[in-house]
């Protein structure tokens, strides 16, 4: 199975591949993680991306469908994969379905996490985690028991991450609207988009997401 999730900062595509990859036993490929781990192998490919990378340039897409196409052929990923932050243009997603098509694979499912925008600044800009352990609250969704307190650990201080700020998040948004607007018309007429509420609790979206599979 190879599936493509698309969703907004802060629409929980990362908790939600880790339910796809335990439930189905399917392997989250992300694009910056595969291009970094090229580069590192020194493979053929990888040593292409390090030099463009280096001259300040932006990886090709013939690059970047061949560093997929590599790591596909890896044994952990013979399940199947969900791709994160690939394709983002109509000229990816063709590039992509032709190389799948040379391996005898195809694209199972496209699914988007339909969000509402304003929502989402508020959730983003909440966050905040412990700094000893990593434990994650919110101010107005999940705060510890005790005011200053991690219920994990008992650790007193916090962080943030720099980019969580409303301007930042608006404009991270903004951003992958414009990316990805052009893909759904193209997936949509393929017959393979898929729509699950992003807005929904977790285990709610996991219901929609695994009902939307079992569609295919």
């Amino acid at each position: 199975m190879i599936l493509i999730l698309l969703g907004p900062p802060g629409a929980g595509k990362g908790t939600q591949a880790q339910r796809l990859q335990d439930k189905h036993g399917l392997v989250q490929l992300s694009t910056g993680d595969m291009l970094r781990a090229a580069v590192a192998a020194g493979s053929e490919v990888g040593l292409k991306a390090k030099s463009v990378m280096e001259s300040g340039g932006l990886v090709s897409d013939d690059i970047m469908t061949r560093i997929i196409s590599d790591r596909l052929d890896e044994p952990d990923c013979e399940n199947g994969v969900i791709l994160d932050g690939f394709p983002r243009t109509d000229a990816q997603a063709v590039a992509l379905d032709e190389m799948l098509k040379s391996k005898g694979l195809e694209l199972n499912a496209v699914i988007e996490m339909k969000t509402d925008d304003n929502i989402l600044v508020e959730r983003i800009t909440g966050r905040y985690t412990c700094a000893k352990c990593g434990a994650g609250y919110h101010d107005s969704f999940l705060k510890p028991a005790k005011e200053g307190i991690c219920d994990k650990c008992g650790g007193s201080e916090f962080t943030r991450r720099n980019d969580d700020n409303a301007e930042t998040v608006i404009s991270r948004l903004k951003a992958y609207h414009d990316q990805t607007a052009p893909l759904l018309p193209y997936y949509r007429g393929k017959g393979i988009l898929k729509q699950v509420d992003g807005m929904a609790g977790i285990d709610e979206v996991t219901q929609q997401m695994e009902a939307a599979l079992q569609a295919i």
